[in-house]
C-alpha cells in the first residue's frame, strides 16, 4: 500500500467518525429541544394558573361580595337583527360599553352569556338603563332603551339582560334577576 492510500484510508475514516459524531449530536438536541419545549409548555400553563387566581384575588377585592353586582348579557337564538353595541347606565352613569364582533355575536345566539359589568353598588334601588344599537334584518338601524329598577340588598347581586327580537312590544329587553 503507498502512502496515499493509507491516508486516503484513514480519511475516508475520520470522515466516517465525523459523520455518526455529528448524527448522534443532532440526535441528542432533537431530545433536548423536546425536553426545553415541554417545560416551556408547562411553565405556560404554569403562568395561566396563577394569572387566573390573581385575576380572582384581585376581583375580591376590587368588588367584596356584600356590595358586588353583576350584569350579564344574553341574545335569544334570533336573526332578526344585528347588535351593534350595548351601553349600561346605572344610576344615570355609563358603566359599561360594548361593541360586538362577528364571533361574539354568533356565541351569543348559540346561548353563550357575556359578563358585560361588574361592579359595587350600596344596599337600595337603583336604575339600570340599558341601550342597545343595532340593524334590523332588512338593514334598517335599530336603536332601543329600556330602563330597569334593580333592589340591591346585603349580599352579591346577579342580573341578566336578555335581547330579544326588537319590534316586539315589551320584549326587545328583558331583565332578569338570577
Amino acid at each position: 500500500m503507498t502512502s496515499i492510500s493509507k491516508w486516503l484510508i484513514v480519511a475516508f475514516g475520520v470522515s466516517l467518525l465525523m459523520l455518526s459524531v455529528n448524527a448522534r449530536a443532532e440526535e441528542l438536541s432533537t431530545k433536548q429541544i423536546k425536553g426545553l419545549d415541554e417545560q416551556v409548555q408547562e411553565i405556560k400553563s404554569d403562568v395561566l394558573a396563577i394569572s387566573a387566581e390573581l385575576n380572582r384575588l384581585e376581583e375580591r377585592l376590587l368588588y367584596p361580595s356584600n356590595t358586588q353586582v353583576a350584569v350579564f348579557v344574553s341574545l335569544k337564538a334570533d336573526d332578526a337583527f344585528l347588535l351593534d353595541s350595548l351601553e349600561l347606565r346605572m344610576n344615570g352613569e355609563a358603566v359599561a360599553y360594548h361593541l360586538y364582533s362577528y364571533k361574539e355575536l354568533e356565541a351569543l345566539k348559540k346561548g353563550g352569556v357575556q359578563r358585560i359589568y361588574t361592579g359595587n353598588l350600596s344596599s337600595g334601588k337603583h336604575e339600570l338603563q340599558v341601550t342597545m344599537l343595532g340593524k334590523s334584518k332588512g338593514g334598517g338601524d335599530l336603536s332601543l332603551s329600556e330602563s330597569f329598577w334593580i333592589e340591591k340588598s346585603v349580599g352579591p347581586k346577579t342580573v341578566e339582560i336578555n335581547l330579544a327580537r326588537p319590534g316586539l312590544a315589551n320584549e326587545a329587553i328583558e331583565l332578569k334577576e338570577i
